[in-house]
């Protein structure tokens, strides 16, 4: 029930079109796992190529100052960073 409800609310299908989805993925199990594993590797093939990419640009974004008139927001964020790191 819980899986037809999240179906149709997130890909507008019927319990129908849930219930021929579930049976596919049951008999073709292997073939769906196989085709999972791919997806996986190309998403963190992505994340990788595109932290590299960014690397620079987000090291120099961090080591800018405050625009002006942000010092105290910036002042309570970092103590509380620095607390909750503490914790750990």
């Amino acid at each position: 029930m819980y899986l037809s409800c999240l179906g149709n609310a997130i890909f507008d299908l019927t319990e129908e079109q849930i219930n021929a989805a579930l049976i596919y993925i049951e008999n073709n199990r292997a073939e769906v796992e196989a085709e999972y594993q791919q997806i996986l590797k190309e998403a963190e093939e992505l994340q990788q190529y595109y932290e590299q990419q960014n690397r620079e640009l987000i090291a120099r974004i961090a080591a800018q100052p405050p625009k002006p008139g942000t010092e105290t927001a910036w002042q309570k964020l970092w103590a509380v960073k620095a607390k909750r790191e503490s914790r750990v």
